[in-house]
């Protein structure tokens, strides 16, 4: 609002006040004189201006007061007590326009640095990476915070791209170092291990390990656990060649190809699967938390499933599904995406589906989110991953 074409317009507002001010002086007579109202130009300005520019107002308030309070010398005067009440006025606003310019420059530093994590956590995409069309979005409970514990990221390889999406239990920093630690172990292991099984027992040991490492720091973070979803998109190979020299290790033919996707979920809910042709929920079976394993040892059950190459793989955080209205009922998300895939099929497009859900979400909510939420799409783009 205080820019105009880029320039900066905050001196405009106490000027305006301090040529009104003199000007009304000018024209009352008798005892009634504002003259010593001038002393609000400075603490306006210090609240819109900088430091110097509040200087300056505060330099020209005691000149314009000087002028105009012995400009008629016959006439009632404010005199010196008015005069000190404006020099006083302009030294205590510098003063406090310059407390307040170190405070926005500590909050936007401070800002700055929330960005970093933000984007160490979830780190930007390039678009069609690892040879899928992604789309998604993160809003924070606490919009001052500006990220938390909900996680995505797509790692592609020598062995095909995966992707994983989960939730963090809990708020704070703890949750973020949690969502970082996990997103850490994922960029490795997605890259370098041939087995989405092999992947998500790293996790699991990562999550182990960080909470560990946080019980012998003394932090009460031991039951700390994950939510998650873990996808495999295999390695796409023509079935008239096998593995090449640039991709050794990569699958070969007539093993899972492009109409194949690998799930693995911890605790999480299942994908939904979105097409022009409607919507329909992957049927898996969720496994315990990350972090939980020890209540149920047996393996990790890696479901392989058929999926069409116009469907979007949508995956969404409780901040999703928990959103609530005025009533408190949930919000439907399947039902949305089914009104919104019948109205235009366009709509099972990444991008689209992820405005979808998220204006759905917002709408449903009234704009108040009690929970990190997130939402992630993505489908193979046809091309090399």
């Amino acid at each position: 609002m205080l820019h105009v074409r880029g320039r900066s317009v905050a001196w405009v507002p106490p000027l305006l006040l301090l040529v009104a001010i003199a000007v009304i002086d000018y024209h009352t007579i008798g005892e009634f004189r504002i003259i010593s109202w001038i002393v609000l130009v400075p603490g306006i300005a210090a609240a819109i201006c900088g430091v110097w520019g509040t200087a300056v107002f505060g330099a020209l308030s005691i000149a314009i007061f000087t002028v105009v309070d012995n400009a008629w010398p016959h006439e009632f005067q404010t005199g010196l007590p008015d005069f000190i009440l404006v020099a006083v006025g302009g030294f205590l606003a510098t003063l406090a326009c310059a407390v307040r310019v170190r405070g926005e420059s500590r909050a936007l530093h401070m800002r700055n640095v929330a960005d970093t994590v933000r984007r160490t956590v979830l780190r930007p995409l390039p678009p069609s990476w690892g040879g899928l069309e992604h789309a998604g979005f993160y809003l924070a409970a606490d919009a001052g915070a500006r990220v938390g514990g909900d996680f995505y990221d797509i790692q592609p390889g020598p062995y095909g791209t995966r992707v994983l999406v989960g939730d963090v239990q809990g708020k704070g920093l703890g949750a973020v170092e949690t969502a970082a630690t996990l997103l850490g172990t994922f960029r490795e292991a997605g890259f370098h291990e041939p087995e989405l099984a092999v992947v998500a027992e790293r996790l699991e040991e990562r999550m182990l390990r960080h909470r560990g490492y946080t019980a012998a720091l003394g932090r009460a973070e031991g039951d700390r656990f994950a939510t998650a979803v873990l996808l495999g998109f295999p390695a796409e190979w023509p079935a008239t060649r096998g593995p090449g020299p640039e991709w050794p290790h990569a699958v070969g033919p007539g093993t899972a190809g492009p109409t194949t996707v690998e799930v693995v979920v911890f605790g999480h809910e299942p994908p939904l699967a979105v097409g022009p042709g409607g919507v329909r929920p992957l049927p898996v079976t969720g496994g315990l938390p990350l972090g939980l394993r020890e209540l149920d040892p047996t393996p990790v059950c890696v479901h392989r499933l058929p999926l069409a190459a116009d469907e979007t793989l949508l995956v969404v955080t409780d901040g999703v599904t928990e959103a609530r209205d005025a009533d408190g009922r949930f919000y439907p998300l399947t039902e949305d995406v089914v009104r919104a895939v019948t109205r235009d099929a366009r709509a099972a497009e990444p991008a689209r589906l992820a405005a979808v859900v998220r204006d759905g979400t917002l709408r449903h909510s009234g704009g108040r989110l009690d929970d990190d939420t997130t939402a992630f799409a993505v489908r193979r783009t046809g091309g090399p991953g």
